[in-house]
């Protein structure tokens, strides 16, 4: 029987992004799969627990994924993961970059975008000249590629000259636990966690980067209040890199007591957060698919987002879509938001219909199909 590896890394390192993704993956193909032989491979990690499922195995190697740069991207040198993996059929390497396989083990590559290239403030110098350098190479030497939106498919046929027909788009899903929260006890607990106080919020999540295009939403947030919506912003997110402009823009707007830095949320508690928000606002200068919006949709509540990337692939019809670019047309999507009842719930009744179309086992039946094909090639 065919046995596949899997990189676990960023499920194990990652909170929220990249590792929820491979989380979600991993578990929903546990869910749908109970034959196939799977390892796991975990960088940087010790001794495990159990693993998902009774054909799942982890393969953990105390050795760091930085280690594994220096080694296999930056020296070059030709050490297969089999070495680490076992015997294997097929590697799936979940985060941009292919590390060197045998000769007989066949590749998929997930490429979840190109913000590195798109939007170039979207990663540190360093990384970005990393990841030039790596992901052209390992988009090139990969049997299949899997593309989190259309868009992304798009900027990898353009950018690096791949046939169309070497990409997947494979979506993202939902999950279960994200669902309207009504219950006050628990919203006063998570609003007192996060000591968000009492006053209606508009709610974002993301890095703290300038591809979110925070400053821009905190200057839309100053015209609502200039207009006497007394409202605030909570932003979810861990620090990133260039965050001073965003800090720039508090004091200029003099909101310092109206936009919330909440940092890194705890999974658990994003469902209460997104369902007690007035709206949600994703104006991301590119994504390469933009999952908080599906989960806000199913929340229940509405959404503001831009008009560009993968954005407008995630939401259809069912979210404002605006230019990331125009503070006043920002403004103004959310106010219609706050003040068009009609509006508001045609936009939370489309949204719950369409997060439900997005689910990590229909993602897993794809990935499976995906799987064999290149098994069978």
């Amino acid at each position: 029987m065919n046995r596949i590896a899997i990189d676990y890394t960023p499920a194990y390192e990652q909170g929220g992004g990249i590792g929820r993704y491979v989380r979600e993956l991993v578990t929903s193909l546990a869910e749908i799969d109970k034959e196939t032989p799977y390892s796991l491979f975990i960088a940087g990690a010790g001794q495990l627990g159990d693993s998902p499922e009774g054909n799942f195995q982890w393969k953990p190697t105390k050795i760091s994924p930085k280690w594994f740069a220096r080694i296999w991207h930056r020296l070059r040198m030709p050490i297969p993961i089999d070495l680490f993996t076992g015997q294997l059929n097929l590697f799936h390497a979940t985060d941009f970059v292919l590390p060197p396989t045998l000769p007989t083990t066949k590749t998929i590559l997930t490429v979840h975008d190109l913000s590195f290239i798109r939007v170039p403030d979207a990663a540190s110098p360093r990384l970005r000249a990393y990841l030039n350098q790596v992901v052209p190479r390992s988009v090139k030497n990969a049997n299949h590629i899997l593309a989190d939106s259309q868009a992304t498919k798009e900027d990898i046929v353009e950018f690096y000259d791949t046939p169309a027909e070497k990409i997947t788009v494979l979506l993202s899903g939902v999950d279960k636990i994200f669902m309207p929260q009504a219950d006050k006890s628990q919203i006063d607990s998570v609003r007192q966690k996060y000591q968000i106080g009492s006053k209606p919020y508009i709610f974002t999540i993301g890095t703290v980067q300038p591809r979110k295009n925070y400053s821009r939403l905190i200057q839309a947030l100053a015209r609502l209040r200039e207009n006497k919506y007394d409202v605030q912003l909570v932003i979810a997110g861990g620090k990133g890199w260039l965050e001073d402009e965003m800090y720039q823009t508090i004091e200029e707007t003099k909101l310092f007591d109206f936009v919330k830095l909440i940092g890194f949320a705890d999974e658990v508690d994003l469902p209460t957060l997104y369902s007690d928000a007035m709206c949600f606002a994703f104006p991301s200068l590119y994504e390469g698919f933009g999952l908080p919006i599906l989960e806000s949709m199913a929340c229940g509540t509405p959404v503001v987002t831009s008009n560009i990337s993968s954005l407008p692939e995630v939401a259809g019809n069912d979210a404002l879509l605006v230019d990331p670019y125009d503070v006043e047309e920002l403004a103004y999507a959310l106010e219609r938001i706050l003040t068009d009842t009609e509006l508001r719930q045609k936009l939370v009744d489309g949204g719950l219909q369409r997060a439900k179309a997005f689910t990590w086992e229909r993602s897993a039946i794809q990935l499976r199909s995906v799987y064999q094909q290149i098994l069978d090639e």
